[in-house]
């Protein structure tokens, strides 16, 4: 069996989790989120718990198992606690800055790029070198973090550009004189 599959999962306090066929509702103080599953999983509950159980072996079913129990555990999560990202900046004269919903980012460019919060989105600027990207649906703040990083990715000789906060980018090092 998979070791992720099997994993029961907890229904927090203040989550509310219906179950209709293939169709997972959940819904917390952050939101609420809806998926569809594969019919050929069963996905049950007891009390307080969520199983996912498959109904053979074969590669399908074992591949859908993992997935299906980490995806309605992401979505349990994210309508209790949420999720976020933290993007900075590095580079002379990059920043970002907050007005409103709309995310206004400065990046070595000759005009700003404005970026508008998708619905269950919100952006934070604590400094302007710093975002953070705050949602309940994990491969949304996932996603947003990636268009925003896509505006300027980091570049391998100064390092400037945008990124992860902790992510390491490597160094090559320039041309050097004969």
């Amino acid at each position: 069996m998979s070791r992720i599959g099997r994993l029961p999962i907890e229904i927090p306090a203040g989550v509310e989790v219906e179950l209709n066929g293939c169709t997972v509702d959940a819904k917390g103080s952050k939101g609420k989120l809806r998926q569809s599953f594969s019919e050929e999983l069963t996905i049950r509950r007891e009390d307080n718990t969520i199983y996912v159980e498959r109904p053979s072996d074969e590669p399908r079913h074992r591949s859908l198992h993992g997935l299906t129990r980490t995806l309605i555990a992401n979505m349990v999560i994210g309508v209790s606690q949420g999720y976020s990202k933290t993007l900075e900046v590095v580079g002379v004269g990059y920043k970002f800055n907050l007005k409103g919903s709309l995310l206004e980012i400065m990046a070595g460019f000759s005009h700003p790029v404005n970026m508008e919060a998708p619905e269950g989105i919100e952006f934070e600027v604590p400094m302007p070198t710093k975002v953070i990207i705050k949602g309940y649906d994990k491969q949304a703040v996932g996603h947003v973090a990636a268009l925003i990083r896509k505006v300027r990715p980091p570049e391998p000789y100064k390092g400037k550009g945008i990124k992860y906060q902790g992510e390491h980018i490597r160094r090559k090092v320039g041309k050097t004189a004969k």
